[in-house]
């Protein structure tokens, strides 16, 4: 079945949710809707929509002129086993003692290593983006340096592949939550094809928004790989939910970013342990203050 998209960009989180609101009202109506910031700092935002029939070029440029964003690019999208694609482009990754791959490649786990089942269907979050390799990356790090995490949470978790992976050299208990429910099937999935259901548990929840993190907190160790701006709106909470001594790691920082995620963390009690460059990725160590 062919499939066609349409994409616009335009300032402003409010006017983008506004836009991709009103997208909704078109006919033929688009079968899914996206509004996300773009990660180059510019402070755009992209609005897109799918379609199964040739989307109306009137009813997007009338839109698009309502809100203020650029025209719509109309694209058909050729036909593709989309999961097929993602299983022959995506080799598993390596990242310290963790190794993540999809069930096509469970024959190319080595020995030793601790496995992360991530399916191709769920690709986002498996390991190959530089801010969840950062991530896993510095977990490593920091437990080869003696640290045992007897309380962690991963805020925005998306597959739960950092909350899976403290689970699995840890013996107690994870909290994983994200903002979006789908997110949170996804992560369910993924802990179940893990056969981690009773030591990784996850909710929906806004930052630290829910009742089973608040009742959990202090935390000696936090995941957050979401972005800038939500991590920064995040901070006084993070320094109110992470124990003295304990530990966040963040990421979804582009490098030019990364300084002024450190000040605002440092002003909320947190020290910098370590620092990590991924290609354009940067990843935070903090340490919570006495």
């Amino acid at each position: 079945m062919p499939t066609w998209t349409a994409l616009t960009t335009l300032s402003g989180k409010d006017q983008a949710e506004a836009l991709g609101a009103a997208m909704e009202a078109l006919i033929p109506e688009p079968t899914g809707i996206g509004v996300f910031e773009v990660e180059d700092d510019s402070g755009l935002w992209e609005v897109g929509g799918y379609f199964t029939e040739t989307p109306d070029a009137a009813g997007l440029a009338l839109l698009a002129a309502i809100h203020g964003a650029k025209g719509f690019i109309v694209s058909e999208l050729p036909e593709t086993d989309w999961v097929a694609h993602v299983r022959r482009e995506l080799s598993p990754v390596e990242a310290g003692r963790f190794f993540v791959y999809g069930s096509h490649d469970k024959d190319k786990v080595p020995t030793g290593k601790v496995a992360l089942l991530i399916e191709a269907a769920m690709a986002f979050g498996t390991g190959h983006h530089g801010t969840t390799l950062g991530c896993l990356r510095a977990l490593d790090r920091i437990a080869t340096n003696g640290f045992v995490g007897k309380n962690v949470a991963d805020i925005g978790c998306g597959t739960a592949v950092l909350a899976m992976a403290a689970a699995r050299i840890w013996p107690n208990p994870v909290l994983a939550g994200d903002i979006d429910q789908v997110a949170v099937d996804v992560a369910k999935a993924n802990v179940a094809a893990n056969h981690l259901e009773e030591r990784v548990h996850c909710v929906e929840a806004a930052g630290f928004d829910a009742p089973a993190l608040r009742e959990a907190a202090p935390f000696d160790l936090v995941f957050a790989n979401i972005l800038k701006g939500p991590l920064i709106g995040l901070a006084p909470d993070m320094g109110d939910s992470v124990a003295p001594h304990g530990f966040a790691i963040l990421s979804g920082i582009l490098n030019p970013q990364a300084d002024e995620v450190i000040a605002v963390y440092r002003q909320n009690g947190f020290n910098l342990v370590n620092r990590d460059e991924i290609v354009d990725w940067t990843t935070l160590t903090l340490q919570r203050a006495p």
